[in-house]
């Protein structure tokens, strides 16, 4: 080598010997630092070294080093720590001769901490403080205008926000808790981040996704991943779904309550379709007689109400539609609408009469789609009589007429039935509960007299006395008639006669007033007195009327207390003659009687 060669050499030496010697900071080539991780808020130690040796430091400067430019924040000399002015001023504490507290730590503060010491000797020390702070929950905002099947280009789904992490964390999106890749054309994932005053990071996600009709129940969702000193973590978005637009390739209809139907139930006849939105629709009835198909009055929604479902809305239905987006009508399949029915029931004869004695015979007829049972019940006790159309009287009798109802049922549809309702009719003259009757009266008294007939004509009631008469038609064969008249002298010698008549007889009940005395007369009997009735039911054969029935009641008690009283006194009198005798010595009694009776005996 020649001498201007080693010369260089020999300055290049010096060169580097008096940079080490001058010990700036950052100068020569540094060794990897130290990693020292810790959360936004909480406290970092950063230590001038490894920890065996920081006992000995007594002369440390602490430097904090900001894009390759270090500033002096922290001096210890012979073990007491002193903070520069600046930013670190109030957050830096001496933990010993070689280690520093720095509180509160902030996203900011992630940068190259160095310490250099020279007593005893010489050394330096570099940290790198990385700093972390969790993402608070990811909030998902989906797409409300939903998107259609038919764009060409990827269209926005939801937009997935993260605020206050550091440093920005991850997102990845998933489709029914599958995760989504950025695809050409199908899938496209836009983030973008803020940095905040604080320092930490708001990251925002927006997907885009090309829908197909599959996706209409798809659920989306966005995931935050992010790094504590604890380690990895993740948070996750609630699902969303978003409105998916397609085009109907399918329309039909749906008729409720499925099942056989019936007249009077209520029937809804509903369009659906596959698409979405729902296109409006029409529903069309065909016309039996000429074969065509007519719309029926419904809701633009496809919905056609039948309330209450009769016979004729039975026929062929089917549902029209246009689907908006491609202008394509649609047309569903006919479907065939039942109403099960009865037809009104009918009963011959209609007016159903005869003699006493005679026979008669009811036929009910009526009209179904299916199978008819029949039943014929009476009216008045709903007993079963007859399972059948025919009801056949022999030897017709008074009791017999009445109504009757014939019932017309399907028995494979449960309420499915028709009723009507006749009445038999038995000629013959007027019939009354009774020939004569008493009726206890007070003279001079208003009286209240009640006669009932009954009978084929229904009768009229004439009375043989004087007085204001009303009549009260109970049904088509019985009449009741009210006399009211003053009880005098003449009307009790006289006494009352109803007579009932019709185009067949007549018939009359006699009703004999007595008057009734003080003894027998109690605050009941004075107000039930004038008050009469007959009636033609066949219970009143062996009931009088309510004041007879008192009247019998307060006799029949009369009697029996006498014959108690009766009983009593004979009772009395026998045992005063036994104690009579008993006293006299007549009577025999115990064993010494006994004796005396057998030695008179022997005598």
């Amino acid at each position: 080598m020649d001498l201007p060669g080693l010369l260089c050499a020999f300055l290049l030496v010096v060169c580097c010997c008096c940079r080490r010697a001058t010990g700036v900071p950052g100068e020569a080539e540094q060794p990897t630092p130290e990693l020292v991780e810790v959360e936004v808020g909480n406290t970092a130690l950063l230590r001038c070294g490894p920890s065996h040796s920081l006992g000995n430091l007594s002369h440390v400067d602490w430097f904090s080093v900001y894009k390759e430019k270090p500033t002096l924040i922290f001096r210890v000399r012979q073990g007491q720590g002193q903070s520069e002015p600046g930013e670190y001023q109030h957050r830096l504490s001496l933990q010993g001769p070689g280690a520093l507290a720095l509180t509160q730590v902030m996203p900011h503060d992630e940068r190259i901490f160095l310490c250099q010491s020279k007593r005893p000797r010489s050394q330096e020390h570099r940290i790198q403080l990385h700093v972390f702070k969790a993402p608070e929950e990811p909030t998902i905002q989906a797409s409300a205008l939903g998107i259609s099947v038919n764009s060409k280009e990827p269209e926005e789904v939801a937009t997935c926000i993260g605020r206050n992490g550091y440093p920005i964390p991850q997102v990845i999106w998933y489709k029914n808790r599958l995760p989504l890749m950025e695809e050409k054309n199908r899938v496209h994932i836009q983030s973008s981040q803020i940095v905040e005053s604080s320092g930490l990071y708001t990251l925002k996600s927006v997907l885009k996704v090309q829908l197909v009709k599959e996706d209409k129940d798809a659920r989306f969702y966005c995931e935050l991943s992010y790094r504590l000193p604890s380690g990895n973590h993740m948070k996750e978005s609630r699902e969303v779904t978003v409105p998916v637009f397609y085009p109907a390739e399918k329309v039909w209809l749906e008729v409720e309550p499925a099942g056989m139907l019936k007249e009077g139930d209520r029937v809804e006849i509903r369009c659906l379709a596959d698409g979405n939105p729902t296109p409006p629709f029409s529903i069309h009835k065909q016309n039996p007689s000429t074969g065509e198909m007519e719309e029926e009055r419904s809701t633009d929604n496809g919905l056609l109400v039948l309330e209450p479902a009769q016979k004729q809305h039975s026929g062929l239905y089917e549902c029209q539609g246009l689907d908006l987006e491609t202008m394509i009508p649609l047309l569903s399949e006919p479907q065939e609408l039942l109403v099960n029915y009865v037809s009104d029931v009918d009963v011959s004869p209609a007016a159903p009469a005869g003699q006493e004695g005679s026979s008669l015979t009811l036929t009910c007829k009526a009209e179904s789609n299916q199978a008819l049972e029949f039943q014929w019940l009476r009216e008045k006790t709903g007993q079963v009589l007859e399972k059948g159309p025919v009801l056949h009287f022999d030897h017709l009798k008074r009791e017999i007429g009445g109504g009757y109802r014939c019932v017309a049922s399907v028995p494979s549809i449960p309420g499915l039935n028709r009723t009507q309702l006749v009445n038999v009719a038995i000629f013959g003259p007027p019939w009354m509960a009774s020939k004569k009757r008493k009726v206890w009266v007070k003279e001079n008294t208003m009286l209240n007299l009640s006669c009932e007939a009954s009978g084929h004509p229904r009768p009229t009631i004439s009375w043989n006395i004087n007085g204001s008469a009303s009549e009260e038609y109970q049904d088509s064969e019985r009449v009741l008639s009210t006399l009211n008249v003053l009880v005098t002298p003449e009307l009790l010698e006289r006494g009352a006669e109803c007579t009932a008549s019709n185009s067949l007889g007549r018939n009359s009940t006699i009703i004999i007033l007595e008057l009734v005395s003080l003894t027998t007369l109690t605050p009941d009997s004075s107000k039930t007195a004038g008050l009469s009735t007959s009636t033609a039911s066949p219970h009143a054969r062996a009931n009088s009327t309510s004041t007879e029935k008192k009247l019998r009641e307060q006799e029949s008690k009369g009697v029996v207390i006498v014959a108690v009283i009766v009983c009593i006194l004979v009772l009395a009198v026998l045992g005063a003659v036994l104690y009579f005798l008993y006293k006299k010595g007549k009577l025999l009694c115990g064993r010494s009687g006994k004796q005396e009776m057998e030695r008179n005996t022997s005598i």
